[in-house]
């Protein structure tokens, strides 16, 4: 990728970031990292070597965030919070710091600030966003970038229900409909709006070579689906002719069983990418049923492995 050399990738350990680490890694970018573990080129609570480690990159890339597959007690939802808006604070204390900052600043967020939409689509300039725990926390962490200090170009990723192969959202997915349960979930008329993870790194690039780009950003394929539609098509791509549905009190029962919350196959999200779009980007993965085919190629068979939250 021209103009591109070195990246820092923070919160590399988890599912898009090991996809985006390898996918910039394979073009020859040299890639740093920060995150808790071992391995890591720098820890959050090293503020001088986080300062080092972003001083003279090209581009920072900040994926760091607790999965929100949990049931929202007081210490998840806390939990939840503080690894988004912490980690974002402390970057740009670093940034601040730094005599040579990134050119482009790219932070997480996601789809779900929206609200609740099935009447239309909800794009950055006209989207309207809703109201609820998911949402809050979304609004703070793209209030601790806006503010942060430093004069660096940055981008609020709103990432739609990010799909692909070996893990990400659509395991548990594939595991309801190879036990029979793949029919729609509650009314099955709530918008599932979808990303396959390798435009989320494509969508990264294109965003470092827009110069012109900051701000809101969705990054959601332009063709949505209903939840009775996708259902239908991880039946299709998955070889399983019917599913049971799931009516919304079975759901929340079931979510209690593996300690999640509904929202995340009830609300509907229907974000729409005009900011990409509109600069030219063309996904690799446009439509639901070329995607799934492509991820069920490099799927095992069985229950796939689904952490529980």
């Amino acid at each position: 990728m021209s103009g591109l050399r070195t990246a820092v990738v923070a919160g590399a350990s988890g599912y898009i970031g090991q996809h985006l680490r390898s996918a910039l890694a394979a073009e020859g970018v040299r890639v740093r990292t920060v995150g808790r573990g071992p391995g890591a080129d720098a820890r959050w609570s090293d503020e001088r070597g986080l300062t080092a480690v972003l001083d003279g990159v090209d581009l920072l890339v900040n994926l760091a965030g607790r999965s929100v597959s949990c049931r929202y007690t007081k210490r998840n939802a806390d939990a939840i919070l503080a690894s988004r808006t912490e980690t974002t604070a402390a970057l740009g204390r670093a940034l601040a710091r730094t005599t040579s900052p990134p050119g482009l600043w790219v932070n997480a967020s996601t789809g779900t600030i929206y609200r609740d939409a099935r009447d239309r689509p909800q794009d950055e300039t006209t989207g309207e966003l809703g109201a609820g725990f998911s949402v809050a926390v979304a609004r703070a962490w793209e209030h601790e970038l806006v503010t942060a200090p430093t004069p660096v170009r940055k981008v609020a990723l709103r990432m739609a229900i990010v799909l692909g192969p070996g893990g990400g959202a659509l395991n548990p997915v594939v595991n309801l409909v190879r036990v029979g349960l793949g029919g729609r979930m509650g009314a099955g008329d709530q918008i599932f709006s979808w990303v396959h993870v390798d435009d989320v790194v494509r969508a990264i690039r294109h965003l470092h070579a827009e110069p012109a780009i900051a701000g809101p950003v969705n990054v959601a394929t332009p063709h949505p689906v209903t939840n009775a539609e996708l259902m239908a098509e991880v039946r299709a791509a998955f070889g399983r002719r019917h599913g049971l549905p799931l009516p919304a009190w079975l759901l929340e029962l079931g979510a209690r069983v593996i300690r999640t919350e509904t929202e995340l196959v009830l609300k509907s999200r229907w974000v729409h990418p005009g900011v990409l779009l509109g600069s030219g980007f063309a996904f690799a993965h446009p439509t639901l049923p070329e995607a799934l085919a492509a991820i069920a190629v490099e799927t095992p068979p069985g229950l796939l492995p689904v952490p529980l939250g």
